[in-house]
Protein backbone atom coordinates (compact mmCIF):
# COMPACT_ATOMS: atom_id res chain seq x y z
CA UNK A 1 0.00 0.00 0.00
CA UNK A 2 1.74 3.39 -0.90
CA UNK A 3 2.73 5.23 1.84
CA UNK A 4 -0.08 8.05 1.63
CA UNK A 5 -2.97 5.51 2.28
CA UNK A 6 -1.65 3.97 4.97
CA UNK A 7 -1.21 7.59 6.34
CA UNK A 8 -5.02 8.46 5.51
CA UNK A 9 -5.83 5.14 7.96
CA UNK A 10 -4.30 6.55 10.71
CA UNK A 11 -4.26 10.48 10.86
CA UNK A 12 -6.45 11.12 7.84
CA UNK A 13 -3.74 13.60 7.31
CA UNK A 14 -3.76 15.41 3.93
CA UNK A 15 -4.06 19.04 3.84
CA UNK A 16 -7.10 21.29 2.37
CA UNK A 17 -6.91 24.88 2.76
CA UNK A 18 -10.43 26.14 4.01
CA UNK A 19 -10.57 23.52 6.90
CA UNK A 20 -7.02 22.08 7.31
CA UNK A 21 -5.64 17.94 7.92
CA UNK A 22 -5.58 17.47 11.20
CA UNK A 23 -7.65 18.64 14.42
CA UNK A 24 -5.62 20.76 16.20
CA UNK A 25 -7.11 22.13 19.63
CA UNK A 26 -6.02 24.51 22.43
CA UNK A 27 -4.86 23.12 25.62
CA UNK A 28 -6.99 22.50 28.43
CA UNK A 29 -6.41 22.12 32.34
CA UNK A 30 -5.54 19.00 33.92
CA UNK A 31 -8.00 17.85 35.84
CA UNK A 32 -11.59 16.53 35.40
CA UNK A 33 -13.16 17.63 32.33
CA UNK A 34 -16.62 19.29 32.45
CA UNK A 35 -18.82 17.93 29.85
CA UNK A 36 -22.40 17.93 28.89
CA UNK A 37 -25.21 16.46 26.45
CA UNK A 38 -27.37 17.87 24.41
CA UNK A 39 -30.42 15.46 22.81
CA UNK A 40 -31.23 12.01 23.84
CA UNK A 41 -33.26 11.42 20.84
CA UNK A 42 -30.22 9.47 18.95
CA UNK A 43 -29.97 5.92 19.37
CA UNK A 44 -26.64 6.57 20.89
CA UNK A 45 -27.87 8.65 23.61
CA UNK A 46 -26.97 6.21 26.50
CA UNK A 47 -23.00 6.37 25.70
CA UNK A 48 -23.33 9.07 28.53
CA UNK A 49 -23.13 6.21 30.91
CA UNK A 50 -19.36 5.72 29.38
CA UNK A 51 -18.74 9.42 30.46
CA UNK A 52 -20.14 9.72 34.01
CA UNK A 53 -17.60 6.51 34.62
CA UNK A 54 -14.78 7.99 33.63
CA UNK A 55 -12.23 9.19 35.95
CA UNK A 56 -11.55 11.83 33.20
CA UNK A 57 -15.01 14.05 33.25
CA UNK A 58 -17.58 15.25 35.37
CA UNK A 59 -20.97 15.47 34.07
CA UNK A 60 -22.85 18.85 34.58
CA UNK A 61 -26.18 18.31 32.88
CA UNK A 62 -28.69 17.34 30.13
CA UNK A 63 -30.19 19.25 27.09
CA UNK A 64 -33.84 17.85 26.48
CA UNK A 65 -36.43 20.26 24.67
CA UNK A 66 -38.75 17.27 23.85
CA UNK A 67 -41.19 16.43 26.88
CA UNK A 68 -41.76 13.22 25.92
CA UNK A 69 -38.56 12.51 25.42
CA UNK A 70 -37.10 13.66 28.96
CA UNK A 71 -39.35 11.91 30.56
CA UNK A 72 -38.51 8.35 28.89
CA UNK A 73 -35.02 8.81 29.54
CA UNK A 74 -35.28 10.29 33.10
CA UNK A 75 -35.13 6.94 34.55
CA UNK A 76 -33.01 5.22 32.42
CA UNK A 77 -29.41 4.26 34.34
CA UNK A 78 -27.31 6.43 31.79
CA UNK A 79 -29.30 9.73 32.78
CA UNK A 80 -30.66 9.20 36.57
CA UNK A 81 -29.49 11.83 38.59
CA UNK A 82 -28.61 14.05 36.54
CA UNK A 83 -29.80 18.08 36.25
CA UNK A 84 -31.78 18.93 33.01
CA UNK A 85 -31.18 22.06 31.68
CA UNK A 86 -31.69 24.42 28.75
CA UNK A 87 -29.12 24.81 25.91
CA UNK A 88 -28.08 27.93 27.21
CA UNK A 89 -28.12 27.28 30.34
CA UNK A 90 -25.84 24.30 29.64
CA UNK A 91 -23.69 26.52 27.02
CA UNK A 92 -22.87 28.90 30.15
CA UNK A 93 -22.06 26.22 32.52
CA UNK A 94 -19.23 27.66 34.54
CA UNK A 95 -15.92 26.07 33.15
CA UNK A 96 -18.10 23.95 30.81
CA UNK A 97 -15.11 22.30 27.80
CA UNK A 98 -16.75 19.86 25.46
CA UNK A 99 -21.09 18.58 25.25
CA UNK A 100 -21.63 15.51 23.31
CA UNK A 101 -24.67 16.32 20.94
CA UNK A 102 -27.02 13.12 20.82
CA UNK A 103 -30.43 15.10 19.35
CA UNK A 104 -32.25 13.33 16.73
CA UNK A 105 -30.31 13.13 13.23
CA UNK A 106 -32.11 15.93 11.77
CA UNK A 107 -31.30 18.12 14.82
CA UNK A 108 -27.35 16.92 15.21
CA UNK A 109 -25.85 20.12 13.06
CA UNK A 110 -27.94 22.80 14.72
CA UNK A 111 -26.91 21.98 18.30
CA UNK A 112 -23.37 21.31 17.59
CA UNK A 113 -22.91 24.77 15.40
CA UNK A 114 -24.17 26.16 18.73
CA UNK A 115 -21.63 24.23 20.92
CA UNK A 116 -18.34 25.47 18.34
CA UNK A 117 -20.24 28.99 18.43
CA UNK A 118 -20.21 28.98 21.74
CA UNK A 119 -16.34 27.46 22.48
CA UNK A 120 -17.49 24.21 23.40
CA UNK A 121 -15.45 21.14 21.83
CA UNK A 122 -17.91 18.07 20.51
CA UNK A 123 -18.82 14.99 20.23
CA UNK A 124 -20.92 14.44 17.26
CA UNK A 125 -23.06 11.31 16.70
CA UNK A 126 -23.61 10.18 13.16
CA UNK A 127 -23.90 10.95 10.45
CA UNK A 128 -23.50 14.41 10.79
CA UNK A 129 -26.85 15.15 9.32
CA UNK A 130 -27.77 16.01 5.89
CA UNK A 131 -26.68 19.19 4.85
CA UNK A 132 -23.01 18.74 3.71
CA UNK A 133 -22.87 22.69 3.33
CA UNK A 134 -23.34 23.14 7.08
CA UNK A 135 -21.07 20.17 8.08
CA UNK A 136 -18.26 22.17 6.21
CA UNK A 137 -19.13 25.44 7.82
CA UNK A 138 -18.71 23.74 11.36
CA UNK A 139 -15.87 21.81 11.05
CA UNK A 140 -14.28 25.37 9.47
CA UNK A 141 -15.40 27.00 12.45
CA UNK A 142 -13.82 24.47 14.92
CA UNK A 143 -10.73 24.46 12.72
CA UNK A 144 -10.25 28.64 13.28
CA UNK A 145 -11.28 27.98 17.13
CA UNK A 146 -8.98 24.66 17.12
CA UNK A 147 -11.74 23.00 18.63
CA UNK A 148 -11.89 18.91 18.37
CA UNK A 149 -15.13 17.54 16.96
CA UNK A 150 -15.01 14.10 17.45
CA UNK A 151 -17.23 12.10 15.21
CA UNK A 152 -19.37 9.03 16.81
CA UNK A 153 -18.01 6.47 14.42
CA UNK A 154 -17.90 3.62 16.53
CA UNK A 155 -15.05 1.12 15.29
CA UNK A 156 -12.47 3.40 14.91
CA UNK A 157 -10.76 1.88 18.59
CA UNK A 158 -12.02 -1.35 17.88
CA UNK A 159 -8.66 -3.58 18.82
CA UNK A 160 -9.07 -5.56 15.82
CA UNK A 161 -9.23 -2.32 13.85
CA UNK A 162 -6.15 -0.79 15.73
CA UNK A 163 -4.16 -4.09 14.89
CA UNK A 164 -5.06 -3.73 11.20
CA UNK A 165 -3.84 -0.13 10.97
CA UNK A 166 -0.45 -1.44 12.43
CA UNK A 167 -0.68 -3.68 9.66
CA UNK A 168 -1.26 -0.88 6.97
CA UNK A 169 0.97 1.36 8.52
CA UNK A 170 4.28 -1.31 8.10
CA UNK A 171 3.00 -2.73 4.78
CA UNK A 172 2.13 -5.72 5.80
CA UNK A 173 -0.75 -6.66 3.11
CA UNK A 174 1.14 -4.96 0.26
CA UNK A 175 -0.50 -3.01 -2.09
CA UNK A 176 -4.56 -2.95 -1.27
CA UNK A 177 -7.12 -3.58 -4.12
CA UNK A 178 -10.04 -4.41 -2.34
CA UNK A 179 -11.96 -3.74 0.76
CA UNK A 180 -15.70 -5.54 1.36
CA UNK A 181 -17.99 -4.37 4.20
CA UNK A 182 -21.22 -5.30 5.80
CA UNK A 183 -23.46 -3.69 8.48
CA UNK A 184 -27.07 -5.23 8.73
CA UNK A 185 -29.30 -6.13 11.59
CA UNK A 186 -33.29 -6.79 11.48
CA UNK A 187 -35.18 -3.30 11.76
CA UNK A 188 -38.70 -3.72 13.43
CA UNK A 189 -41.49 -1.57 11.44
CA UNK A 190 -41.75 1.16 14.16
CA UNK A 191 -38.42 1.89 13.91
CA UNK A 192 -38.12 1.54 9.95
CA UNK A 193 -40.64 4.56 10.16
CA UNK A 194 -38.52 6.05 11.82
CA UNK A 195 -35.57 6.13 9.61
CA UNK A 196 -37.40 6.00 6.58
CA UNK A 197 -37.85 9.88 7.33
CA UNK A 198 -33.89 10.30 5.72
CA UNK A 199 -32.92 9.54 2.28
CA UNK A 200 -30.03 7.32 2.50
CA UNK A 201 -32.41 4.54 4.59
CA UNK A 202 -29.75 2.14 6.18
CA UNK A 203 -26.95 3.39 4.38
CA UNK A 204 -27.22 6.64 6.39
CA UNK A 205 -28.19 4.66 9.14
CA UNK A 206 -25.15 2.24 9.38
CA UNK A 207 -23.39 2.50 6.55
CA UNK A 208 -21.98 5.58 7.68
CA UNK A 209 -19.71 3.33 10.07
CA UNK A 210 -18.67 1.25 7.60
CA UNK A 211 -17.42 4.08 5.26
CA UNK A 212 -15.56 6.05 7.93
CA UNK A 213 -13.75 2.67 7.62
CA UNK A 214 -13.21 2.33 3.68
CA UNK A 215 -11.86 5.89 3.79
CA UNK A 216 -9.54 5.13 6.29
CA UNK A 217 -8.16 2.38 4.10
CA UNK A 218 -8.20 3.98 0.95
CA UNK A 219 -8.93 7.72 1.47
CA UNK A 220 -11.22 9.32 -0.86
CA UNK A 221 -13.08 7.60 -3.52
CA UNK A 222 -12.80 8.92 -7.52
CA UNK A 223 -16.36 7.66 -7.57
CA UNK A 224 -19.15 6.22 -5.78
CA UNK A 225 -21.74 4.72 -7.39
CA UNK A 226 -25.15 3.97 -5.56
CA UNK A 227 -27.12 0.67 -5.72
CA UNK A 228 -30.34 1.99 -3.28
CA UNK A 229 -33.34 -0.96 -2.68
CA UNK A 230 -36.35 -0.82 -1.13
CA UNK A 231 -36.73 -5.23 -0.69
CA UNK A 232 -39.19 -5.23 1.89
CA UNK A 233 -42.78 -6.14 1.74
CA UNK A 234 -43.71 -3.52 3.85
CA UNK A 235 -44.25 -0.12 2.13
CA UNK A 236 -42.86 2.68 4.22
CA UNK A 237 -40.36 3.83 1.84
CA UNK A 238 -37.07 3.03 3.77
CA UNK A 239 -34.61 2.10 1.46
CA UNK A 240 -33.32 -1.26 3.46
CA UNK A 241 -31.44 -3.03 1.20
CA UNK A 242 -28.51 -0.72 0.02
CA UNK A 243 -25.18 -1.78 -1.40
CA UNK A 244 -22.31 0.79 -3.36
CA UNK A 245 -19.21 0.86 -5.05
CA UNK A 246 -15.74 2.99 -4.19
CA UNK A 247 -13.84 3.23 -6.97
CA UNK A 248 -10.56 4.41 -6.38
CA UNK A 249 -7.66 4.12 -9.26
CA UNK A 250 -6.25 0.90 -8.16
CA UNK A 251 -8.80 -0.54 -5.78
CA UNK A 252 -12.49 -1.34 -5.66
CA UNK A 253 -14.27 -0.93 -2.09
CA UNK A 254 -17.99 -2.36 -1.77
CA UNK A 255 -20.18 -1.11 1.21
CA UNK A 256 -23.41 -2.97 2.20
CA UNK A 257 -25.66 -2.57 4.75
CA UNK A 258 -29.52 -4.09 4.89
CA UNK A 259 -32.43 -3.25 7.68
CA UNK A 260 -33.29 -7.10 6.94
CA UNK A 261 -30.43 -9.89 7.66
CA UNK A 262 -31.03 -12.42 10.40
CA UNK A 263 -28.18 -12.46 12.73
CA UNK A 264 -26.69 -9.18 11.07
CA UNK A 265 -24.54 -8.51 14.10
CA UNK A 266 -22.91 -11.96 13.45
CA UNK A 267 -22.21 -11.00 9.88
CA UNK A 268 -20.76 -7.47 10.03
CA UNK A 269 -17.32 -7.70 8.68
CA UNK A 270 -14.67 -5.88 6.97
CA UNK A 271 -11.74 -7.45 4.42
CA UNK A 272 -8.58 -5.87 3.22
CA UNK A 273 -7.10 -7.79 0.62
CA UNK A 274 -3.47 -6.53 -0.31
CA UNK A 275 -0.89 -8.11 -2.67
CA UNK A 276 1.13 -10.02 0.24
CA UNK A 277 -2.34 -10.78 2.72
CA UNK A 278 -5.98 -10.12 3.66
CA UNK A 279 -7.11 -9.30 7.07
CA UNK A 280 -10.67 -10.30 7.46
CA UNK A 281 -12.54 -8.98 10.85
CA UNK A 282 -15.77 -10.58 11.49
CA UNK A 283 -17.42 -9.84 13.78
CA UNK A 284 -16.60 -6.23 14.31
CA UNK A 285 -18.99 -6.09 17.38
CA UNK A 286 -16.91 -8.30 19.08
CA UNK A 287 -14.16 -8.67 16.97
CA UNK A 288 -12.37 -11.38 15.71
CA UNK A 289 -9.55 -11.84 12.63
CA UNK A 290 -8.73 -13.96 10.23
CA UNK A 291 -5.22 -13.02 8.72
CA UNK A 292 -3.77 -14.46 5.46
CA UNK A 293 0.05 -13.56 4.38
CA UNK A 294 2.38 -14.50 2.17
CA UNK A 295 4.98 -13.41 3.19
CA UNK A 296 4.36 -12.92 7.34
CA UNK A 297 6.19 -10.23 9.31
CA UNK A 298 7.96 -12.05 12.52
CA UNK A 299 5.72 -13.04 15.11
CA UNK A 300 2.95 -14.07 11.73
CA UNK A 301 2.76 -17.32 9.85
CA UNK A 302 2.24 -17.96 5.87
CA UNK A 303 -1.10 -18.71 5.23
CA UNK A 304 -4.68 -18.11 7.52
CA UNK A 305 -3.85 -17.51 10.92
CA UNK A 306 -7.02 -17.00 13.52
CA UNK A 307 -6.61 -13.61 15.88
CA UNK A 308 -8.21 -13.21 19.34
CA UNK A 309 -9.05 -9.87 20.76
CA UNK A 310 -9.83 -7.99 24.17
CA UNK A 311 -13.53 -7.61 24.90
CA UNK A 312 -14.31 -4.51 22.79
CA UNK A 313 -17.06 -2.18 25.10
CA UNK A 314 -17.73 0.92 22.31
CA UNK A 315 -16.75 4.20 23.33
CA UNK A 316 -14.69 3.62 26.19
CA UNK A 317 -11.44 4.74 23.73
CA UNK A 318 -13.36 6.95 21.93
CA UNK A 319 -13.85 9.09 25.30
CA UNK A 320 -10.34 8.98 26.85
CA UNK A 321 -8.77 9.73 23.55
CA UNK A 322 -11.09 12.95 23.23
CA UNK A 323 -9.60 13.16 27.27
CA UNK A 324 -6.35 13.55 26.06
CA UNK A 325 -6.73 15.54 23.38
CA UNK A 326 -8.55 18.36 25.17
CA UNK A 327 -5.69 18.10 27.42
CA UNK A 328 -3.35 18.75 24.56
CA UNK A 329 -1.55 15.36 25.17
CA UNK A 330 -1.81 14.61 21.07
CA UNK A 331 -3.45 15.29 18.05
CA UNK A 332 -7.08 13.97 16.75
CA UNK A 333 -6.29 10.60 14.70
CA UNK A 334 -8.57 11.40 12.16
CA UNK A 335 -9.06 15.27 10.68
CA UNK A 336 -11.22 17.13 9.69
CA UNK A 337 -10.92 16.57 6.16
CA UNK A 338 -11.33 12.77 6.47
CA UNK A 339 -14.78 13.55 8.34
CA UNK A 340 -15.66 15.57 5.13
CA UNK A 341 -14.60 13.11 3.11
CA UNK A 342 -16.50 10.63 4.88
CA UNK A 343 -19.89 12.66 4.95
CA UNK A 344 -19.52 13.57 1.27
CA UNK A 345 -19.00 9.44 0.56
CA UNK A 346 -21.62 8.47 2.62
CA UNK A 347 -24.13 11.02 0.64
CA UNK A 348 -23.34 9.74 -2.78
CA UNK A 349 -23.25 6.34 -1.47
CA UNK A 350 -26.97 7.08 -0.19
CA UNK A 351 -27.74 8.67 -3.97
CA UNK A 352 -28.17 12.20 -1.81
CA UNK A 353 -27.99 15.16 -3.16
CA UNK A 354 -24.59 17.30 -1.88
Amino acid sequence: MPPSSRRDFLVASAGVAAIGSLQRVAHAAPGKIRIGQIGVGHAHASKLSVYRSSADYEVVGIVEPDEALRQQAAEQPAFRGLPWMSQDQLLNYPDLQAVLVETRVRDLLNAAEACITAGMHVHLDKPAGQSLSQYRRLLATAAEKQLLVQMGYMYRYNPAVLLLRQFLQQGWLGEVFEVHTVMSKVVPPSARRELAEYQGGMMFELGCHIIDLVLGVLGKPTRVVPYPRHSAIIEDRLLDNMLAVFEYPQATATVKSTALEVEGFSRRHLAVCGTNGTFHIQPLDNPSARVALAEPPEGYVRGYQELSFPKFTRYVADAADMARIIRGEKSADFGYEHDLDVQTALLEACGMRL
